[in-house]
């Protein structure tokens, strides 16, 4: 969980007070033909990058997209409340170069997802006291409809009580931190299996590779932003053993995944379910713990009591934080959280965004390569 949202950035933050206005739409785009789904490869001279294919040989990463070839369906949204845009959808966001997501300095969140009608790319900004949002794809409609709910519609931050100073001054500082809530379970849940027991940095590679390489073009997108929708789920059930091993996967974490997709529409039912029943579903699948329902929960459902337990670096973090006891463990962190129960994840992030971290004592852990194994 430690380090994964991404800095907040300029020119984000709808203040709050405007009256709710509902959304308008602009007409269907006519029908037309789509990008087509191969083509020469947009970094071919990567290491590593867009291997697959059942035959063993090279698979072109997502091609470059012709961006703006057809009008996107646009909605516009008032808040009632304030609303960073940065904070809000960070934890989308899996690592620099995810081709999921993307923050561009004019402001704008690119984000893609394979909707329940289809894929689909959605493009956020905020203007003054409104939120701008365009949507391309078979699953345009389903991102723009559910465009309140992602940016936190259905939280309620005035549930937490802030009992530490820390926490109360980070909440007063920003203010339009919302918990969103993606509809989606498999996209958060298959790259929070590629993080167990493993680097960052070694996870976003491995995330980066898979979904560039067994992808599919994200509608819309302009070629340069390299964006691509995740793959649906026979798709990743078809990724042969040594792409995974060549993405640095091992056969656990590669074993899970697979699980996991073979029962993804019962899977995907948990983000219509109550967060703890939700977890409860995940953790059926062998390779599922605590740690990973909960990171997934956080953003399917927005589910503000899911502590990830069992992270690497939480528990010191959350100890510092609030005891100054920077070696605290999990059982030690839920003490220190226990005042904030129904809202220990809000907590937890509410620390993560106060910069109050334990200094180092040793060297970053240098990440493992397996594919010479």
């Amino acid at each position: 969980m430690a380090g994964r949202y991404a800095p907040r950035p300029p020119r984000t933050t709808v203040r709050g007070g405007a009256t709710g206005v509902p959304g308008h739409r602009g007409p269907r785009p006519a029908a037309g033909p789509q990008p087509a789904s191969g083509g020469p490869s947009a970094s071919a001279g990567t290491p590593g990058e867009g291997r697959g294919g059942a035959s063993g040989g090279r698979r072109p990463v997502v091609p470059p997209q012709a961006g703006g070839q057809h009008s996107p369906r646009h909605r516009v949204w008032s808040p009632p409340w304030p609303l960073d845009l940065g904070l809000t959808l960070g934890p989308l966001r899996r690592g620099p170069a995810d081709p999921t997501y993307r923050a561009t300095p004019d402001g704008a969140f690119w984000r893609t997802c394979r909707t329940p009608e289809g894929p689909g790319t959605l493009r956020v900004t905020a203007r003054g006291g409104t939120v701008e949002a365009d949507a391309w794809g078979a699953g345009a409609d389903w991102l723009l409809d559910r465009l309140p709910v992602l940016l936190g519609s259905l939280d309620e931050p005035d549930a937490f009580t802030p009992r530490h100073r820390l926490l109360a001054v980070t909440r007063r500082r920003r203010p339009g931190l919302r918990l969103l809530r993606t509809g989606l379970v498999l996209e958060s849940l298959i790259p929070s299996i590629l993080e167990q027991k493993v680097t960052t940095d070694e996870a976003y590679r491995a995330w980066r590779l898979l979904v560039r390489a067994y992808g599919e073009p994200a509608p819309g997108a302009p070629a340069e932003l390299r964006l691509a929708v995740v793959p649906e789920p026979r798709t990743w059930a078809l990724v042969p053993s040594w792409e995974w091993h060549r993405a640095g996967v091992d056969g656990k974490r590669s074993a899970t995944v697979l699980r996991a997709v073979r029962v993804a529409r019962r899977l995907e039912e948990a983000a219509g379910m109550e967060p703890e029943a939700a977890r409860r579903r995940l953790e059926l699948v062998p390779g599922i713990g605590p740690w990973t329902s909960a990171e997934t929960v956080q953003r399917s459902n927005g589910a503000p009591d899911a502590v990830s337990t069992g992270d690497y670096h939480l528990p010191g973090i959350i100890g510092h934080a609030l005891a100054d006891r920077r070696d605290a463990d999990d059982a030690q962190m839920l003490e220190l959280l226990e005042p904030y129960a129904g809202q220990r994840h809000r907590a937890a992030r509410l620390v993560l965004l106060s910069g109050r971290t334990p200094p180092r004592r040793a060297p970053r852990m240098t990440p493992r390569d397996i594919a010479p194994l």
